[in-house]
C-alpha cells in the first residue's frame, strides 16, 4: 500500500538528544538517592511521556525539578545536534512528513530550532499534549494522521523506542525503528518494526514499503 505520510519521532530520531537526557536524568535521580545507571535509565524512561516520568519519580524536594530543567536546558543548548543522516533523508523524501513526539510543544520547538530543523516541520508538529494518552498508546499517531488527512495504513512511523514502536503498531501503521541510538537492538526486536541503522537510507526503505 502506498505511503502517503511519514511520521517522525523527535528525540533520538531527528535530534540526538537521548544521550543528553539520559546522562542528565541519571545524575538527577542519583541526587535523590536512586541507585541507577545510564543503561537502566534509558531502559525505563527513553521515549516515555512526561506524565509517566513524573509518576515513576514521585515527590521531590523543593527546587529539585527546577535544577533538573536548568541542567537539561544548559546541556541541550551546548550539545544538541541533528541525528547524522536525517537531513539527507528529509531532502530526499518525496511524500509529506511531520513530527509526533511525547515531548511538550515547547521542548519539541526548542530542539527543532536549536538544530535548524524547525522550518522543515512548520505547522506539522504534534505533541502528547494534544491527546489524552501519549505513547505507547496509539492516540498521538492517530491524531497526527487524521490532522494530516491520511489513513493510518498509509502512514510510516520512524521511531527509536519501544514506547513509540508499540504506539505505531497499535495505530495500524508501519514502523521503521532506528537501532543505532541508546535503545539496545534487543529491545526493538520482535515488536513489529523493521530495524535500520542509517537514517540516510530512510527514503529507500520507505519506497520499498510501497
Amino acid at each position: 500500500m502506498a505511503v502517503e505520510l511519514v511520521i517522525f519521532d523527535c528525540d533520538g530520531v531527528l535530534v540526538d538528544s537521548e544521550p543528553i537526557y539520559v546522562r542528565v536524568g541519571t545524575t538527577a535521580l542519583r541526587r535523590l538517592g536512586w541507585t541507577i545507571d545510564e543503561a537502566e535509565y534509558a531502559h525505563r524512561f527513553v521515549g516515555c511521556t512526561n506524565e509517566y516520568w513524573d509518576e515513576q519519580v514521585g515527590r521531590t524536594p523543593p527546587g529539585w525539578r527546577e535544577q533538573l530543567e536548568a541542567d537539561y536546558t544548559a546541556a541541550v543548548k551546548a550539545e544538541l545536534c541533528v541525528v547524522e543522516g536525517i537531513e539527507e533523508a528529509l531532502d530526499r523524501l518525496t511524500v509529506p512528513y511531520c513530527v509526533a513526539s511525547n515531548g511538550r510543544h515547547r521542548t519539541i520547538r526548542r530542539s527543532l530550532e536549536l538544530t535548524g530543523l524547525a522550518s522543515r516541520f512548520d505547522g506539522r508538529v504534534f505533541s502528547a499534549e494534544d491527546v489524552a494518552r501519549g505513547k505507547p498508546e496509539p492516540d498521538l499517531f492517530l491524531h497526527a494522521a487524521a490532522t494530516m488527512g491520511v489513513a493510518p495504513e498509509r502512514c510510516v512511523v520512524v521511531e527509536d523506542s519501544p514506547f513509540g514502536v508499540t504506539a505505531a503498531v497499535s495505530a495500524g501503521m508501519r514502523c521503521l525503528a532506528y537501532a543505532a541510538g541508546v535503545t539496545p537492538v534487543s529491545r526493538l526486536t520482535g515488536l513489529g518494526a523493521r530495524l535500520f541503522q542509517d537514517p540516510a537510507t530512510l527514503p529507500d526503505l520507505i519506497r520499498s514499503l510501497d
